[in-house]
């Protein structure tokens, strides 16, 4: 399987050919991050699929916070334009965990990590984050993880 980079790359081409505006300017953004991230490093080769997840869900995640701050503000033309983008994002995404997932591998990794409270919250939620990088938004994955250590 080729890495999420060269996929992203080949949607590039593809878009140019289709002449898909707003799925060109997504991943011409997406592709922009990359190489700042391997230029941050000094690396020059592809980036690591894991931290590649983590560049393209935070970009998605921005498109849809952009998204509803503009419904909010009643411009439906331009969240709608962002919302695209997010959908295009989606597409190199990992499927999304369901929350019962999430719950069972919360509760597996405080079984495994020996966790008795709130004080062992940092050590959860690290292992938790590692764990569901990319399937899972670290705001549910904190909820649960709460939950579980305050019974």
């Amino acid at each position: 399987m080729a890495s999420i980079q060269s996929q992203i790359t080949s949607s590039i081409k593809d878009a140019m050919r289709s002449r898909d505006k707003v799925r060109l300017a997504t991943l011409r953004d997406v592709k922009s991050k990359f190489i700042l991230e391997q230029t941050k490093n000094g690396a020059t080769e592809d980036l690591e699929d894991s931290i590649a997840i983590k560049i393209i869900s935070k970009l998605q995640r921005q498109r849809l916070d952009t998204a509803e701050i503009y419904k909010g503000q009643k411009r439906e033309d331009l969240a709608e334009e962002e919302l695209a983008q997010a959908k295009v994002l989606d597409e190199f995404l990992p499927q999304a965990m369901s929350e019962e997932e999430i719950e069972t591998k919360v509760k597996e990794i405080i079984l495994n990590l020996g966790a008795a409270g709130m004080g062992d919250m940092g050590r959860v939620m690290g292992a938790a984050s590692a764990a569901m990088a990319g399937m899972a938004d670290g705001k549910v994955i904190s909820g649960f993880v709460r939950a579980q250590l305050l019974k």
